[in-house]
């Protein structure tokens, strides 16, 4: 299947004896690239994660939105919901795909960063956690970092959190774990939106915010491109 028109080529990544689909996309003089780890019963095809990824892509960063399940998986998790909320192997498939970025002479000198949603937000941090020399910057939209555990320690990548202002336990769950945290970060809550960023402007926000934190962190950029 081809990636979505305008959004890249269609890759196969191998991690481990799986291979899972994403949309790879390149501007031309990207110096930074951004991984996204969906969320809950999402997908590559994500109209929000695609997009913040347009907005990333203007703003001169590569991005890959990789489906960290199988096809196969995700219609087990579909009847079941459980490996959406398997921390552990989720981040072993990030810290994969982040592998094949730094072998692939399109990616490899390029700074990284992670895009998390929901429970791919967990995944991310520790997947940022066990690659500090090559993750650059993480930002987590309605995420669960409270599921990265013991993790949130180890990252020393910087970390912008976002969350609606309108959700309320996620917002605590947030907090929470933004204590647990000592490399540089950020809580930004956005007003008026929920838990998906369905209001208007609401995900406009967050996709700017993103834009701005890794072009400071990945690029080095202060002001947006």
């Amino acid at each position: 299947m081809a990636a979505p028109s305008g959004e890249g080529v269609y890759v196969r990544v191998p991690v481990g004896d799986r291979l899972i689909e994403g949309s790879l996309a390149i501007p031309e003089n990207a110096r930074g690239i951004v991984l996204f780890a969906h969320g809950s019963g999402s997908s590559r095809f994500s109209p929000r994660n695609r997009h913040v990824a347009s907005v990333l892509r203007r703003g001169g960063l590569a991005t890959l939105l990789i489906d960290l399940l199988t096809q196969d998986e995700e219609e087990v998790d579909l009847r079941t919901a459980h490996l959406r909320f398997d921390i552990p192997m989720l981040a072993e498939r990030v810290a994969g795909v982040t592998d094949w970025l730094t072998g692939d002479a399109r990616t490899a000198a390029m700074r990284i960063g992670y895009f998390g949603a929901s429970t791919g937000a967990a995944a991310a941090l520790v997947a940022a956690a066990r690659r500090p020399d090559v993750v650059g910057a993480v930002v987590s939209r309605g995420g669960r970092p409270d599921l990265a555990g013991n993790a949130l320690k180890s990252v020393r990548a910087p970390t912008l959190l976002l969350v609606g202002s309108e959700d309320g336990h996620v917002i605590r769950l947030n907090r929470d774990a933004f204590g647990q945290m000592s490399c540089e970060r950020r809580l930004e809550i956005i007003p008026g939106a929920g838990h998906l960023f369905e209001e208007p402007g609401t995900l406009d926000k967050v996709a700017a915010l993103a834009r701005d934190w890794f072009q400071l962190h990945l690029t080095g950029a202060t002001h947006p491109v």
